[in-house]
């Protein structure tokens, strides 16, 4: 009997397909174990030094957050500086800090540095700056509606102590983006207003974080202010308590633990505030990456103060 000849492939697939696959889950492995901050860095609001490394420049924009000055003396390779936080800014009824929301003024100041909203964004700033504005870049580009927002762990510092390169000077020439005003779509849950507050201050599902020093929330004026104190109900987090001293976020159970302590539920309508929406975002930031909802008041002190039919409390 002659045979079956035509069954051989077939008896061959069956003995390889196993080993196949266990050198496919061998690579894969290998993979993760060797180059694990490719994968992390994909999904995460928090990118370490070797994974921003590792990204294709063609896809990342790198925005330094620090004085123009400072850029200019050092600068992570290719990355852009927009100006300060303030140019994103205007004033309205004597309230300053105010976010502009002109789609396509928002267009002209993004285009020319080559973001548009395939690429993903990761910002920096110095771990030791007592407004942390890389914070505030970061809230306003979720408030612009960039969905692939990061900031950088450490900054420049752990950039430069991880002996990584640095690059001094003028931003490189970038090619201009596509970016249309039809790209910007302002995402309203991640702001609110003295409105949107005043309609949930007395519903008690609101919890309010006032970020400032423990002097501003008790009354102390130092950024000039209508009038001083806190908005009520609101309870006092430093922004730095979320941070080591080298400006590093704390891990997971400190975090957990220190909002447990003030009762702060993943669950609540979360309101952070400070002055001017600056070191508040910073606080966005960290609740964001917990994975909390949580709005920044731009407007925040200085806007609340203002307006003296709004209640506040000292102490």
């Amino acid at each position: 009997m002659k045979p079956d000849t035509t069954s051989v492939p077939h008896i061959l697939s069956s003995k390889i397909r196993p080993a196949r696959e266990a050198v496919l889950f061998i690579l894969l492995l290998a993979l993760l174990l060797v180059q694990p901050h490719l994968i992390w860095a994909e999904n995460s609001l928090l990118v370490s030094p070797e994974a921003l490394n590792s990204m294709p420049q063609d896809q990342v924009v790198i925005i330094d957050t620090r004085s123009k000055f400072n850029y200019l003396l050092g600068h992570i390779p290719n990355a852009v500086h927009l100006g300060s936080w303030e140019d994103f800014t205007h004033r309205i009824d004597g309230v300053r800090g105010l976010l502009i929301e002109d789609r396509r003024f928002i267009v002209e100041k993004l285009k020319p540095h080559g973001i548009d909203l395939s690429k993903r964004i990761v910002v920096y700033g110095e771990p030791t700056d007592p407004w942390r504005t890389d914070g505030r870049f970061f809230w306003m580009f979720e408030r612009f509606g960039f969905t692939k927002v990061a900031i950088l762990e450490g900054g420049l510092d752990h950039w430069q102590n991880s002996g990584r390169k640095i690059e001094r000077g003028r931003a490189k020439s970038v090619s201009v983006s596509s970016l249309t005003v039809d790209d910007i779509r302002l995402n309203e849950k991640v702001s609110a207003d003295q409105d949107w507050i005043a309609q949930r201050l007395d519903s008690g599902d609101l919890t309010l974080i006032d970020n400032r020093t423990r002097d501003e929330y008790n009354g102390s004026q130092p950024y000039g202010s209508a009038r001083s104190g806190h908005i009520p109900t609101a309870v006092h987090i430093h922004w730095p308590d979320f941070f080591s001293s080298k400006g590093h976020i704390k891990n997971q159970d400190e975090l957990s633990k220190l909002l447990k302590r003030f009762n702060i539920n993943s669950d609540d309508k979360i309101v952070v505030y400070c002055t001017g929406g600056v070191r508040s975002a910073m606080a966005y930031f960290v609740l964001r990456y917990l994975g909390y909802e949580v709005r920044n008041y731009d407007g925040s002190w200085w806007d609340w103060s203002l307006n003296p039919k709004l209640p506040i409390e000292t102490s």
